[in-house]
């Protein structure tokens, strides 16, 4: 028998796992982004059978999380984000850093407004260019420039160990070698 669903059933098969990614670096958190990507993807079981025809329903879903974390960021404007202190990283050991590098990003990032987050997470993680995150975005692509900027220089302010990180996305930006 056949539902009208099995489409969606093999889209969050295979595209589920990518998206949970894209949800937990807009959110920070592995809760808040399970119930993102819930939220958003029934959202398109409801209009599988229009999205699917209109072929392309990944860009559909990574469109639906970036613009329902920003209208989380909305309604929760008030909400605190505990961030705890992290033990300075005294060994050479390469894993140890990477660790250390990336529990203090998570946490810097989570200080960030979601809009910020999604732009970074869009232009830096994603790839994608000004005006393609504008689209995604539903902004302009001057806005997308200054919200970089922003988040660029509040990341700095935040975590300043994160220096040499924010020094290689500079240089990738400008066309530098990473």
């Amino acid at each position: 028998m056949v539902d009208g669903y099995e489409g969606f059933r093999e889209f969050v098969l295979a595209r589920g796992p990518a998206l949970m990614g894209t949800a937990y670096l807009l959110t920070g958190e592995r809760h808040l982004a399970e119930d993102l990507l819930q939220i958003v993807l029934s959202r398109l079981a409801a209009r599988w059978q229009r999205i699917e025809r209109d072929g392309n329903p990944e860009a559909y879903a990574r469109t639906a999380l970036y613009r329902e974390s920003v209208s989380w960021w909305r309604v929760r404007r008030n909400r605190e984000v505990a961030v705890a202190e992290i033990a300075d990283a005294t060994g050479t050991d390469d894993f140890t850093h990477a660790s250390v590098r990336r529990l203090v990003l998570q946490r810097a990032m989570a200080r960030l407004t979601p809009r910020q987050r999604a732009v970074l997470v869009l232009r830096f993680y994603e790839d994608l260019g000004e005006a393609e995150t504008a689209r995604l975005l539903g902004c302009s692509a001057g806005t997308v420039k200054s919200q970089t900027h922003h988040a660029l220089r509040r990341l700095r302010s935040i975590a300043p160990e994160l220096a040499e990180l924010l020094a290689e996305t500079d240089s990738a930006r400008s066309g530098g070698a990473r």
